[in-house]
C-alpha cells in the first residue's frame, strides 16, 4: 500500500509539473502569439479573457462529471488535450485558428487544475499529512522551466511550433504513462458529492472562495505588472525588469517546498495568516521602494506569502468536505480564474487613473483580509499538523488501473 502511495504521489507531481511547464510556455510567449496571429492590441485583451472563463466552464462541467468519472481519468485525458491545444496555438497562421486552439485550451485546463487538486487533496488524506504544497512546489518548478524555454525560443528567434513541438513530444507520452498509477480517494458517493456543490455548503466554502480570488488578484499583480512596475515607476533597466518575476516564481517554489514542514508544525491557521501577512508586507515595500532593487525585495516577499494560500485553500476545502471533497474543489476552483481575471484590470485601472504606487496597495488590502478568514482553515474532523496527524489510511481507493 505504500508503494501505490508512493507511485500514486510521484505521478501526480509529475502532472503538476507538466502543466506548470505548458502553462508558462503560453503566458509568457503572448506577445510572439499576437504577432504570429496579427491580433491588434484592442482584441488581444478579449482572447486573453476568453482563456480564464472558458476554464471556469471547464472546471464547471468536472464538478458534475466526477459524479460518475474519476478524476484520474479526467486528468488521464485532459491533461494531453491541454497540451496538443498549446501545440495548436504555435501551429496555426489563422485567427479563427487560435481562437479554437485557446478555446480547447480554456476548457481542458479547467478539468485539468481541477481533478489533479482533487487528486492531491485525496492523496493528502491518505497520507495523513501535509503534502499539498508539494505538489504545487513541482508545479512552480515547471514554471520556472517553462519560462526559461520560452526565453530560449525568443533569445534564437524560434518559430511557436518550433518551440512547443520537442516538449509536446516529451511531456505527452510521459504523463499517459505516468497516469497509470494516479490513486483515486474516496471522495463520498455521487449523492454526497453533489450535495457539496449546494448552497448551504457554498455559504460554507465562501471563505475559502475568497481567500482563492485574494490570492489571484495578488499573484496577477506580479506576473502582470512587476515588469511595468519596475521599469516606469522605480526606473529601472528594461534588462533589470525581467528580473522580478522570475525571482518571484523563485521564492514560490522556495516557499512551497518548505511550506508542508510549516503546516505540520504550525498548523495551517498559522501557516496561512503568517504567508498572508508577509504577502501585504511585500506589497508595502514594493509600493515605497524609492528604487528597483528595493521593489524587487519587495515582490520576493509577495512571493513567498503568497506561496502558501492556494494549496492550503484546496486542502481546507478537502477538510472541510470530506464526503464531497471533489465537487468543493471543482467550485472552489472557479475562483483561482475569477482572481486572475479581476486583478490585472483593476490595477491596471487604478495605476491608470490614480497610481501605481496607490495600486498596489489594493491587492495588499485584499490579501491582508485572508487573516480574518484564516480559521476557516483549521482542523475540522482531520488535522494535518505536527503532534495531531492521522494515521494513514488503509483504504485509498483504488488505482487508475482498476477503473
Amino acid at each position: 500500500m505504500t508503494d501505490v502511495l508512493r507511485r500514486g504521489r510521484a505521478s501526480l507531481a509529475f502532472g503538476f509539473f507538466t502543466q506548470g511547464v505548458a502553462f508558462a510556455l503560453l503566458v509568457t510567449r503572448i506577445p510572439a502569439v499576437q504577432e504570429r496571429y496579427g491580433v491588434s492590441d484592442a482584441l488581444l485583451p478579449v482572447f486573453l479573457a476568453a482563456v480564464p472563463v472558458l476554464a471556469g466552464c471547464g472546471s464547471v462541467a468536472t464538478e458534475r462529471l466526477v459524479r460518475r468519472i474519476r478524476p484520474s481519468r479526467l486528468l488521464r485525458w485532459s491533461q494531453p488535450v491541454v497540451l496538443l491545444a498549446l501545440l495548436g496555438v504555435g501551429a496555426g497562421d489563422q485567427v479563427a485558428q487560435l481562437a479554437l486552439a485557446l478555446g480547447v485550451f480554456g476548457l481542458s485546463v479547467g478539468a485539468l487544475d481541477a481533478s489533479m487538486n482533487m487528486l492531491g487533496v485525496s492523496l493528502q488524506r491518505a497520507y495523513g499529512r501535509s503534502i499539498m504544497l508539494s505538489f504545487h512546489a513541482v508545479y512552480s518548478l515547471g514554471g520556472i522551466l517553462g519560462a526559461s524555454l520560452a526565453w530560449a525560443g525568443a533569445h534564437w528567434e524560434l518559430a511557436l511550433w518550433v518551440s512547443y513541438l520537442p516538449v509536446v513530444l516529451v511531456l505527452l507520452p510521459a504523463t499517459l504513462v505516468g497516469s497509470r498509477w494516479y490513486v483515486d480517494g474516496e471522495s463520498g458517493s455521487a449523492g454526497e458529492a453533489a450535495g457539496a456543490g449546494g448552497g448551504v455548503v457554498f455559504r460554507v466554502l465562501l471563505p475559502l472562495c475568497l481567500v482563492m480570488t485574494f490570492a489571484y488578484i495578488g499573484d496577477s499583480t506580479v506576473s502582470n505588472w512587476s515588469a511595468k512596475y519596475v521599469k516606469d515607476v522605480l526606473g529601472g533597466s528594461e534588462q533589470l525588469a525581467t528580473v522580478p518575476y522570475n525571482v518571484y516564481m523563485v521564492t514560490t517554489l522556495v516557499g512551497r517546498a518548505l511550506g508542508d514542514l510549516g503546516v505540520r508544525r504550525l498548523g495551517a491557521v498559522a501557516v496561512v495568516r503568517l504567508g498572508a501577512l508577509v504577502a501585504a508586507g511585500g506589497f508595502v515595500v514594493v509600493a515605497a521602494a524609492p528604487g528597483a532593487w528595493t521593489g524587487m525585495l519587495g515582490f520576493t516577499l509577495v512571493g513567498l506569502g503568497l506561496c502558501v494560500l492556494v494549496p492550503q485553500t484546496f486542502a481546507a476545502a478537502g477538510r472541510l468536505f470530506p464526503g464531497g471533497s471533489d465537487a468543493a474543489i471543482a467550485r472552489l476552483n472557479i475562483f483561482n480564474y475569477v482572481g486572475f481575471l479581476v486583478g490585472s484590470p483593476l490595477v491596471g485601472a487604478l495605476g491608470d487613473a490614480w497610481s501605481y504606487r496607490g495600486a498596489m496597495l489594493v491587492p495588499m488590502a485584499l490579501v491582508l483580509v485572508t487573516t480574518v478568514y484564516a480559521r476557516s482553515f483549521g482542523p475540522g474532523g482531520d488535522r494535518y499538523g505536527g503532534g495531531h496527524e492521522r494515521p494513514r489510511t488503509v483504504d485509498v481507493g483504488r488505482g487508475s488501473n482498476g477503473l
